[in-house]
Formats: structure tokens, C-alpha cells, sequence
């Protein structure tokens, strides 16, 4: 009978450094999407794969990421005496009492690779998942659960991945394989950041994995990268030597939050559809200048509306968010 992956490793040692001054002493992945930081968005996908056990690599500064899964009981007595029921409930959700939460620390950022080893001892003999939370990955079922419902019937390790824009080869690990069903290739190589022309696919692993334990021991053997740092796919590269590796190309919209572009994308595409916001939301967007009014403003000298340069970009957002609906 194979082992079902009951816990999930979460790397959140990063410096966020795109995000600054935001960053400076608080957590990348605390950033909120509308009401929710990133990393309860990642746990939450978690929870609904059955995963039970999260492992958080964090590094300093990073203290807000503890407290947040942690009992708040100040917030949770002033909140009952204020009869804000709902919003305890909001609280009680964040982290559920059969869900257990553990903390390693990441002394030194020396790659994902690194990150991943760190959680050896509390990973044991387990299959696991990883989850990077500036993904935000959107989909009617969780791509979590959609890729652990595919281990428990291959019992291999599965990356999860997308098609890009060759041209943007240079951002992602690459892989190559041949079909074995709909959306699955079984890997035959895996690249880190190859050039257009060297890119075997247009095929990208994005921050969703499922990982057999033998991981570790490739993690352990592979060669440091430039700056000292063990690349995560320089591990898989290894590991597919030994035994099948397959990749998944999920059903669902990633949001690239570790971009402001992206976070900014996903926080419309959010807002839109939140009980609470997204009709006055709708509306905001609907009266914002068009790219051409704002244009138009600027070559004839409008001092308002040229000083706002940023509209027509964000309207663009806006025709295709509330266009789609």
C-alpha cells in the first residue's frame, strides 16, 4: 500500500527583497491578497490535499508567520467579548485543530535545495509535498489535491508545472518527457534557467511538488551551485536517474506573487469576487480612465491625468477582469 502524503513543506526563508520597503521586517508571504496572506492561501490548498503535518523553513524576521498559525488569545477574548462571532469563526479557521504546525530554522539562505534538506528530520521515510506560497494558484479543485490524488495512484514523485512563453525560459526550471496520460509526461531531463535555444520545452515547474524521501540523499550528494546555494533541480535531475519522476500540468490560473505584477493581478482578480468588496470594487474599477483617455490627457497637457501614469495600465487589468464576468 503506498504511504499518502500527510505533510507539506513550506519555504519561507526568503528575503523578499522585490517587495521592499514592504519586506523590510515583515514577511514576503504575509503579504495580503485582499484579507489573507499569501502563506494561508498555500496552507489552506494544503488542508484540502488531507494534508495534516506543515513544515515551515523559516529564517529571521519571520516571527509573524508562527504567530498567525498560533492562538491569539487577547484577539479571541476581545472579539467574544465584542459578540463578533463571525469574525472568531474567521480566526478558528485559519488553522485547524487537527492540523500541526512545526518551525525549522534556516540559518543561512543557501537555495531551495538547502531549504527542502532542512525539513529531512521531520519529513522522515514520508512522500511530501512542497509548496511555494508566492505561487497562488487558483482552481475549483486545489492543485494540491489534484497532484496528490495522482500519487496515490502512480506512487511517483510529480512536479507541478505550465506552459510559458518560451521566451521566458530564463525564469524556470524545464522539463522535457513523454505523455503518459492527459496532462502527465514522465521526465526524461529537467533544466534550471536555460536560454530559449536551449530549452527542451516550453513546459515550467512552477512551486507545487510532490517528492519521494529519496530527495534528501541527491540533496545531500549534488555539488553547490554558484553562491554556495543546493538547487532544488539539480536534486531532481539526480533523482530521476533512480526512478520515475512525472510532471502534472495542473488546471487551474497561477498568480505569480513573487512579482508586483502578479500580486497586483491577483489581488483584483481576488477583490472581484469577495462578498464584501467586490461590487463596490466593480464599480471603482468601471470609473477608472481608460489607457486612451489618459493618453489623450497627457499629449494635450492635462497636468491631472498625466500625473497619474499608472491608470491605463491598471485599467487594462480592470477590462479584463471585469469583462470576463
Amino acid at each position: 500500500m503506498r504511504k499518502k502524503v500527510s505533510k507539506a513543506v513550506f519555504p519561507v526563508a526568503g528575503l523578499g527583497t522585490r517587495f521592499l520597503p514592504a519586506t523590510k521586517a515583515s514577511p514576503k508571504e504575509m503579504l495580503p491578497v485582499v484579507d489573507k496572506p499569501l502563506i494561508q492561501y498555500a496552507v489552506e490548498e494544503a488542508i484540502e490535499a488531507g494534508i495534516t503535518e506543515l513544515i515551515f523553513i523559516t529564517g529571521r524576521n519571520k516571527r509573524a508567520i508562527e504567530d498567525h498559525f498560533d492562538k491569539a488569545y487577547e484577539l479571541e477574548a476581545e472579539l467574544v467579548a465584542r459578540h463578533k462571532n463571525a469574525l472568531l469563526q474567521v480566526i478558528h479557521k485559519i488553522k485547524p485543530d487537527a492540523v500541526q504546525c512545526f518551525y525549522v530554522r534556516q540559518s543561512e539562505a543557501l537555495g531551495l535545495g538547502h531549504a527542502v534538506l532542512c525539513a529531512e528530520r521531520l519529513v522522515q521515510d514520508q512522500p511530501f509535498a512542497i509548496i511555494l506560497a508566492d505561487d497562488l494558484l487558483d482552481a475549483p479543485v486545489g492543485v494540491m489535491k489534484q497532484m496528490v490524488d495522482l500519487h496515490a495512484h502512480y506512487g511517483s514523485s510529480i512536479l507541478g508545472v505550465e506552459a510559458i512563453p518560451i521566451e521566458q525560459s530564463g525564469a524556470y526550471g524545464i522539463v522535457e518527457g513523454r505523455p503518459v496520460a492527459d496532462r502527465l509526461l514522465k521526465l526524461d531531463g529537467i533544466i534550471e534557467k536555460p536560454t530559449p535555444q536551449q530549452a527542451p520545452s516550453n513546459m515550467a515547474v512552477v512551486g507545487r511538488y510532490i517528492l519521494t524521501p529519496s530527495i534528501f540523499r541527491h540533496l545531500r550528494e549534488i555539488a553547490p551551485g554558484a553562491g554556495g546555494e543546493l538547487q532544488l533541480t539539480d536534486g531532481i535531475a539526480q533523482l530521476m536517474k533512480s526512478e520515475a519522476v512525472l510532471s502534472y500540468q495542473f488546471e487551474g490560473r497561477r498568480f505569480d506573487c513573487g512579482t508586483k505584477q502578479g500580486y497586483l493581478q491577483a489581488t483584483v482578480e481576488f477583490a472581484l469576487r469577495h462578498p464584501e468588496v467586490a461590487d463596490e470594487f466593480r464599480r471603482f474599477l468601471a470609473h477608472l480612465p481608460t489607457a486612451s483617455t489618459a493618453a489623450a490627457h497627457t499629449i494635450t497637457g492635462d497636468s491631472d491625468a498625466a500625473s497619474d501614469t499608472t491608470a491605463g495600465a491598471a485599467d487594462k487589468h480592470r477590462t479584463l477582469a471585469v469583462g470576463s464576468r
